[in-house]
């Protein structure tokens, strides 16, 4: 592995800004601590801040050797947000705040970018400018959408946008990208039947929404199966169910809700029109009226090949072919969509390892993502930040 010396010495730097960090989460665009303190870094270094987009997102603004005066630009993304999740985790660095959790690595994600900022702020082997974008509120808050609605795009313009996620279960020292899409985009929906409430003992004088809820879960199942095509990827999830209030009654009603995640447009048109006509088909068959609503949170991240492929050839000169795995595709979603809905743009994912690199002190669970045993690996940020620091190299020393 091929790791940037002064980055590989600034080790143990780098983890204490990541557990400072973990310590102290922050829900979306609630992030004013971890804001402070990444302005602060970046302004110790001497690198010039702006702070007035998406409430507390961050932005950095590094000019190589001709002062950026070549016009030629790159943005890197880190996210700041932490969870709504009770951490079992008892080491030192466990959260200080109650309900609140980085429950998904993005203390290490913003460890790995400060850490290449502190290197730029010393080496600028480059000519250019390199745009260090610290994103709040990446979980399903709308952090990445609020950047590009207010115009960071054309204030900061740059050719290519590039982000990494930690991934846990990836061996540490592993890190991959890979062209098309990479995870997956995200809907929600809630089914609202009203029926007609009675006693649960002359359940004829009544329309039972808890039977029709019944057959709606089944046949949502079915779409799927039956109607996407087997060559493409979906999934339709009921997660939630609400209806009742006394075990002799029937109720007036019943709640649904639940997430559809596709790697198409096309594939989401198909299963919300599915899911309509099922409604209006269970409801006329039954005698009651279904709503859906179905909202389309986020896309899918899809990453343009070009520069994928570019990111994974520095990634082979850093940890050698072997440790490039093909990106497997998640069929989670992540916010920074947007960003390469708007910009071509490569979203990598880095090793985390198995969880035994955690702590004595870390809790029962898996280290897996949005789990309360979760622990970012600190061993693999100075592979993060190099590979943040040599993409930026070549990217802006590769001609156009």
């Amino acid at each position: 592995m091929r790791l940037i010396p002064a980055i590989a010495e600034a080790a143990e730097d780098m983890a204490r800004i990541r557990r400072d960090i973990h310590a102290h989460p922050e829900l979306g665009f609630e992030e004013h601590r971890t804001a402070d303190l990444v302005a602060a870094r970046l302004t110790e270094w001497g690198i010039p801040i702006h702070r007035d987009m998406a409430q507390t997102a961050v932005i950095g603004v590094v000019h190589g050797r001709d002062g950026g005066a070549c016009g030629r630009a790159i943005g890197l993304r880190a996210d700041m947000d932490g969870l709504p999740v009770l951490e079992s985790n008892t080491f030192a660095h466990a959260s200080r705040h109650e309900g609140k959790m980085h429950a998904c690595g993005h203390d290490g994600h913003t460890a790995m970018l400060l850490a290449a900022a502190h290197y730029f702020s010393k080496h600028r082997n480059f000519d250019g400018t390199v745009y260090l974008i610290f994103q709040p509120a990446e979980e399903g808050r709308g952090g990445a959408k609020t950047m590009v609605d207010e115009g960071m795009f054309q204030r900061f313009p740059m050719e290519a946008i590039f982000g990494m996620h930690n991934w846990p279960g990836m061996p540490a020292g592993s890190i991959a990208a890979s062209p098309g899409p990479v995870m997956a985009g995200g809907s929600t929906f809630a089914v609202r039947i009203r029926g007609q409430g009675a006693h649960a003992a002359m359940p004829d004088r009544g329309v039972d929404p808890v039977v029709i809820a019944g057959h709606v879960i089944l046949a949502f199942q079915t779409i799927v199966s039956r109607s996407v095509k087997p060559v493409d990827t979906a999934v339709v999830s009921i997660t939630m169910m609400q209806a009742g209030e006394a075990i002799n009654v029937i109720p007036e009603s019943c709640t649904l809700e639940g997430t559809v995640r596709t790697f198409s447009s096309a594939v989401t048109d198909l299963v919300e029109q599915r899911m309509r006509a099922i409604c209006e088909g269970l409801g006329q068959a039954h005698g009651a009226k279904l709503d859906l609503e179905f909202i389309r949170r986020v896309g899918p991240v899809v990453n343009t090949p070009h520069e994928a492929n570019f990111a994974a050839e520095v990634m082979r000169k850093i940890v050698g072919p072997q440790n490039v795995p093909v990106q497997e595709p998640s069929m989670a979603s992540e916010d920074f969509a947007y960003m390469l809905e708007a910009k071509a743009g490569c979203y990598a994912f880095i090793g985390n390892g198995h969880g035994d690199h955690r702590l004595v002190g870390h809790g029962e669970g898996p280290c897996m993502l949005h789990n309360p045993a979760y622990d970012f690996n600190d061993g693999v940020l100075p592979l993060g930040a190099t590979y943040w620091v040599r993409l930026s190299e070549e990217w802006l020393a590769t001609p156009r």
